[in-house]
């Protein structure tokens, strides 16, 4: 079914392009001027200069920042989730699986959440982009991994007139299982995004509307990592290792109705309406014949399956005014927000939670130039939450302040399933973040230089403790709220060096030190590193540019968080828990880039081709092993 839609897609978007250029193009004219012939119709004139892009950030800012599509082929080849991040997020070996961050982050809002995330990046990294094309613009993007690894990208746009665009996209993953395969199409990976999006403007411009549908599904067989009687590094690489669960499977839902515009009043003066309608739905489900009760610490519901269902629904409503002045940017806002949070066991505590949020806050941004900005924003919850951020953008500074006052998730605070079940009062969570770096830009070297310092109070973790021995449950991974103080202090360096007039070097170290770690809840890496060594040039009369060399990255080992498929969620493992071994993971590519098209080849993981053994992202989980991938994308304008 997903290849047929895929199929059907493209040749939408492919027939509407040459369909659209068709009627678009006139009758050569062609001009004697002498005894030669000119038909200056015939020449192409449309490519990725006149395909503009901006984001919904810089429209609301009134910046339109329209830029041309990237075509650039330095890291093309970093096409898994893992690696688009810089490997500043884990995930359970094959792509398409859960995703924890390394590092710990401040959450995004202060309101109401589900709490399942292990697979929102999957998600709200994908946020479309908008255009303003001259012509009809299709990419088409394809990865074919090895191991039946593989993902595509469909993206169309274009303008119906100058003022009004359409567009899409879909987004297909499709990764087999990696232990044990049975046969082709043996998926433990399903996933499927997709968006539909239109912006408007009036003909005086006084009236702007931004729109978007999008929508996921995203399916993953948990197989609960390797069974390892023996805990031995080497088995978990084996040929014959075999996964702990078969049956298990979990599935995210998520859907949102996007509505945002703008009606301006005067010069520096607008109003302004966004509207947002989210559903957020996961499950998990397993089977007693295949995976029996004793994989789980304990029975809540039903001894003879699992069959779980947790659903986040949301209605979002912000009216506000914004302008510039100048080269100060401002906005203020009111929203409201109403939320139903419901899970099909928790009828004896009440099947539905539902809320209420009153929200007051603002933004300023001072633009000096084109490179330097000093920003903040404020968002205030009548109950007494809130977030607060602050920025500084110049040539030679960069820095970024966050803090948050927030709201326990639902999934933390009360939890029912067929082998689960809490119901906590926790308290509200705080959480800061300061980062600072100082630059240096020349010819042949940039240079970062800087640290995060990170403050929590109040954190809220899951943790696998002693079992415990009652009649009524056995649990062992269950929320804790800290009782002290979570802080860090990362310094880091990072550069890009030029030698050889066409050799590139550029390192990444992060070093972590804990300030302090009530109740031992963060497990980070004391360090942290990524380096590229790459050649990068243009051969034949600059028809082809190239990028080839090695990623490199490397973090020191640590008690790695564990993770419950149950529950999709990342834990503190127990006291005297084994650390995951430090290991060098090395990746040769080659990338280039012909007219409008570009490839690349990698060949991953090159350690484990020679040692045989390879590393463990997430505890019992072994990481991708060696394998060769090799993608593609194309560009199309008429």
């Amino acid at each position: 079914m997903s290849v047929i839609l895929l199929r059907i897609l493209v040749i939408i978007a492919v027939f509407t392009s040459f369909s659209a250029n068709a009627q678009r193009q006139k009758k050569p004219v062609k001009q004697r001027i002498g005894s030669s012939i000119v038909d200056d119709s015939t020449k192409n004139v449309y490519g990725p200069q006149t395909t503009l892009w901006t984001t919904e950030k810089d429209l609301f800012e009134n910046r339109p920042n329209y830029r041309v599509l990237d075509t650039a082929v330095n890291n093309y080849h970093r096409w898994t989730y893992v690696q688009r991040f810089n490997n500043f997020y884990k995930d359970l070996g094959p792509m398409g699986t859960a995703l924890s961050s390394i590092f710990p982050q401040v959450p995004g809002i202060s309101g109401a959440i589900s709490g399942f995330t292990a697979y929102e990046p999957y998600y709200n990294s994908e946020e479309p982009h908008y255009f303003n094309t001259k012509s009809p613009y299709t990419r088409m993007y394809v990865v074919w991994g090895g191991n039946g690894r593989a993902m595509t990208r469909v993206e169309f746009s274009r303008n119906i007139n100058p003022r009004w665009n359409v567009g899409f996209n879909y987004r297909p993953i499709l990764v087999e299982k990696q232990i044990q395969r049975r046969r082709n199409g043996d998926y433990q990976t399903i996933s499927h995004y997709y968006d539909f999006y239109t912006t408007y403007k009036s003909k005086n411009d006084r009236y702007a509307l931004l729109f978007n549908y999008r929508r996921i599904r995203h399916r993953v067989n948990e197989n609960g990592g390797v069974y390892n009687p023996s805990d031995t590094l080497k088995n978990y690489f084996d040929t014959n290792a075999r996964p702990i669960l078969v049956a298990a499977q979990s599935e995210e839902y998520r859907r949102n109705i996007h509505l945002s515009h703008q009606y301006q009043l005067a010069e520096p003066f607008q109003i302004y309406h966004i509207a947002d309608f989210s559903i957020q739905s996961n499950a998990y489900s397993d089977l007693k014949v295949s995976d029996p009760n004793s994989l789980y610490d304990n029975i809540e519901v039903d001894a003879d399956s699992v069959k779980d269902r947790t659903t986040f629904a949301s209605m979002q409503q912000e009216v506000g005014i914004k302008g510039n002045a100048g080269k100060l940017f401002y906005s203020a806002h009111y929203r409201f927000r109403n939320y139903d949070y419901s899970n099909w066991y928790l009828d004896p505590y009440g099947n539905h939670i539902k809320g209420t949020e009153n929200y007051l806050g603002g933004t300023m941004s001072l633009r000096f130039d084109s490179l330097s900005v000093i920003s903040g924003s404020a968002d205030y919850m009548l109950e007494g939450y809130y977030r607060l951020e602050g920025e500084i953008q110049t040539p030679w500074i960069e820095g970024s302040f966050k803090t948050s006052l927030s709201k326990p998730s639902l999934m933390q605070t009360i939890y029912r399933g067929s082998k689960d079940l809490w119901s906590n009062s926790f308290d509200k969570v705080n959480s800061t973040e300061a980062k600072g770096y100082l630059k240096w830009n020349s010819s042949d070297l940039q240079l970062w230089v800087g640290t995060t310092f990170t403050v929590f109070n109040n954190y809220i973790y899951f943790k696998q403790a002693t079992p415990i021995d009652t009649t009524v449950s056995k649990q062992t991974v269950l929320p804790y709220q800290s009782s002290g103080t979570q802080s860090t202090f990362s310094p880091e360096v990072k550069a890009s060096f030029r030698f050889f007039r066409n050799m590139f070097i550029r390192p990444q170290f992060v070093y972590t030190r804990m300030l302090a770690n009530d109740q031992n809840v963060f497990q980070i890496p004391e360090l942290f590193m990524n380096v590229q060594l790459a050649y990068e040039n243009h051969l034949f009369k600059r028809h082809l540019q190239i990028q080839v060399g090695t990623d490199f990255h490397w973090k020191s080992s640590y008690q790695a968080l564990g993770y419950d498929p149950a529950i999709q969620t990342f834990y503190v493992q127990r006291d005297g828990a084994k650390l995951v071994p430090a290991f060098p993971l090395v990746d040769v590519f080659f990338t280039g880039k012909m007219r409008r098209g570009r490839f690349f080849f990698k060949y991953h993981n090159l350690v484990q081709a020679i040692t045989k053994v390879g590393y463990l992202p997430t505890p019992g989980y072994p990481g991708q092993g060696s394998i060769i991938d090799f993608g593609f994308d194309f560009l199309l304008f008429d």
